[in-house]
């Protein structure tokens, strides 16, 4: 079973960047799409980006598009998330999460590991 960790969370004020990053601990982690989600206080969990398996595909939010990139090492067995231009709204805990069986994976039922997540505050 993978275990992934998630870590780069932090504060930052408006307008700045932050790169997340999440480690798998499989040598298999190539057989999982990648995606992050993130979690605003009192709101769902809602998805972020995607990556596929071999890293040449990414799907974004359209929310997200354009700010954050979504990028994959598999030789390091890390999933990474480049969050650019920051706004106070995006403050949220970020997760990253593999899904087996998804090729798409963007609902959180269809991703089957998770992160403990890490904390982003956008001050303003």
């Amino acid at each position: 079973q993978v275990q992934l960790v998630d870590s780069g969370g932090g504060l930052v004020q408006a307008g700045g960047s932050l790169r997340l990053s999440c480690a798998a601990s499989e040598h298999t982690f190539s057989n999982y799409v990648m995606g992050w989600f993130r979690q605003a206080p009192g709101k769902e969990r809602e998805f972020v980006a995607h990556i596929s398996r071999s890293g040449g595909t990414a799907y974004y939010s359209d929310s997200m598009k354009g700010r954050f990139t979504i990028s994959r090492d598999n030789a390091r067995n890390t999933v990474y998330l480049q969050k650019n231009s920051l706004k106070p709204e995006d403050t949220a805990v970020y997760y990253c999460a593999g899904s087996s069986y998804y090729p798409t994976a963007l609902r959180v039922f269809e991703y089957n590991y998770w992160g403990q997540g890490t904390q982003v505050t956008v001050s303003s």
